[in-house]
């Protein structure tokens, strides 16, 4: 009796281990029929990251009852492997604390990233199913659900724009030199007083001293006679005249002093009567107690017999401006107007190369615009700032060009020296580059998001953040119209093809990244022509980009091509 109850037990034993050795070969069996769509379809990476998102759908009569499923996608590629976190799933009648697949069947929805690493980008999505039923454990086959990964977004051209800040040279400069003579009124005759004058001998000294500087050009010169509003209009303008050839005689000797002919296109001479307007000038200037009401008095009346009344009627105060403001507009004014003209390009590279302390610090600046060579740009920087210790723009110039030298470190150290002169919005534009250079993005998104008026480099720079933030609706304000290769990256980024190709088409100066770009462009298209042509055309100008284009999912139906092949090899 005994023993047909321990044979009973084995029986039953035996029979439980069948069940459970069935129903998981059943469920590695049927592992096809379970669904996962992943998004996106073919794995992309942004921010340096891989982000996957699966719903997985099991049908009916599937999932047994008493069994756990632990879910494990898992990127893979020649060579290596990283697996993303878990996911574990029970049966209906499992008492654990997993999700709950129902034996008519149901869904589950994971979402999980993993860091980036540029070996990832021909591998594939796998899953790995390790199942439990009761005391059995079995690994399901590993099941292909994606490949990967595409980086495109890592293409962004890292070229953090530093700003110029140029040099005030100017070749021609125009320069005036005035001098007044001051009449007593009612009278035109010039005074000896007046031609002894200190203002007429700086005048008749600038005249001197213009012509015989062989670098100045005397342009016009002319007089401008003017009466004060406090007499009858008839006889202002008449002794406005009279004044004009009073003063016109002074001007025509002294211009016979240095050989100087007055011809009609570079001399003129005007009566201009009663000076209404600098007699308000002088009012606005002065400390008159009643200036105010004058002046609303000038602007209610346009006739000036009435005007001129209605201020004499205030008896105090006319007495003032008679003493104060009417004597000075009792003149004739005669003017000079020339231009010096500086070095021409030729000249300033003369002298720089003979004796470069012969220039001022703006034609030492503009002389660094005439080379191309970077370091012959640097040399003259330096030696500016060298003379000018205080040019905070001769500093930021060196920074500039160590930039486009490639010296991050020395350009750094340029631009703080300038910002110890000056602390201003070009920069932090320019530490903010540096940084971004240096890959420090939190420090240069700091910098570059405090300039108060940002520039074209600014929101240059500020795209270039984004993006690598994988923030592109950011990046394309920033980039606005900007026909470059990174705002054609910006469109890709967003799926808008046709305008990447927009942009791709209007930049000038198209480099290797811009063919790229359009080569992705018509990958995407399907336009086998374009997409081949471009990419031709992109490692003809890198042939680095042969490696990588091997190996871009954008490419990923051409890589049994033969054109294809023969491009990237």
């Amino acid at each position: 009796m005994k023993k047909t109850h321990f044979n009973l037990a084995l029986f039953f034993l035996a029979l439980i281990v069948l069940s459970s050795c069935g129903g998981l070969n059943k469920m590695r069996n049927d592992a096809a029929d379970v669904r996962y769509n992943v998004t996106p379809e073919v794995l992309e990476t942004h921010a340096g990251e891989v982000e996957v998102t699966i719903r997985g759908t099991y049908p009916a009569n599937y999932f047994h009852r008493n069994a756990i499923l632990e879910v494990t996608p898992v990127l893979t590629w020649e060579g290596g492997e990283t697996a993303l976190s878990s996911i574990t799933m029970q049966g209906e009648n499992v008492t654990d604390n997993h999700q709950v697949i129902r034996r008519d069947g149901g869904s589950f929805t994971y979402n999980d990233k993993i860091p980036f690493t540029d070996d990832m980008r021909v591998s594939e999505l796998i899953v790995r199913v390790n199942a439990r039923l009761r005391n059995n454990e079995m690994d399901f086959d590993p099941f292909k659900i994606a490949d990967g990964v595409i980086a495109t977004s890592t293409l962004v051209v890292n070229d953090a724009r530093p700003v110029l800040v140029g040099d005030r040279f100017q070749r021609i400069i125009p320069e005036t030199k005035e001098s007044a003579i001051f009449y007593v009124i009612n009278r035109a005759d010039v005074r000896q007083s007046e031609l002894r004058s200190d203002r007429l001998a700086e005048f008749r000294k600038f005249l001197e001293e213009a012509v015989a500087d062989e670098r100045v050009e005397l342009k016009s010169a002319g007089i401008s006679a003017y009466a004060s509003p406090d007499g009858p209009i008839s006889l202002n303008e008449r002794l406005a005249n009279q004044r004009r050839e009073t003063s016109d005689r002074v001007l025509a000797s002294e211009f016979r002093r240095v050989n100087v002919e007055k011809t009609d296109n570079f001399y003129t001479a005007r009566a201009l009567g009663e000076d209404w307007e600098g007699f308000k000038e002088l009012l606005e200037e002065s400390d008159i107690q009643d200036r105010e009401l004058i002046l609303r008095v000038l602007s209610m009346y346009s006739d000036p017999e009435v005007r001129e009344r209605e201020i004499k009627n205030m008896t105090a105060v006319f007495e003032e401006l008679a003493d104060k403001i009417l004597p000075q507009l009792r003149r004739s004014v005669m003017e000079i107007n020339v231009e010096r003209i500086g070095y021409s390009d030729d000249e300033l590279r003369q002298i720089y190369s003979s004796d470069y302390t012969q220039l001022n610090m703006e034609e030492m600046l503009y002389t660094a615009t005439l080379y191309e060579d970077l370091n012959r740009k640097l040399e003259i920087y330096t030696r500016t700032s060298q003379q000018f210790p205080r040019c905070f723009r001769a500093f930021n110039g060196i920074g500039v060009v160590q930039v486009k030298l490639g010296n991050v470190a020395a350009a750094k150290q340029a631009f703080q020296s300038a910002r110890n002169l000056q602390d201003n919005d070009v920069i932090k534009n320019n530490l903010g580059a540096v940084a971004l250079l240096e890959g420090d993005l939190a420090q240069a998104e700091e910098l570059l998001s405090s300039v108060a008026s940002p520039t074209s480099e600014t929101n240059y720079n500020l795209g270039i953040i984004a993006i690598k933030k994988a923030e592109y609706a950011k990046a394309a304000g920033h980039f606005g119209n900007m026909a470059e290769v990174n705002n054609a990256l910006v469109k890709l980024l967003q799926n808008n093809n046709d305008d990447a190709l927009r942009i791709l088409n209007n930049i000038q100066e198209p480099c290797a990244m811009t063919h790229y770009l359009m080569a992705v462009v018509g990958a995407r298209k399907q336009d086998s022509t374009m997409a081949l042509g471009a990419l031709r055309s992109a490692v003809r100008m890198d042939a680095s980009l042969k490696e990588y284009a091997r190996t871009d999912m954008e490419f990923g139906r051409y890589f049994r091509d033969d054109t294809f092949i023969s491009i990237v090899n």
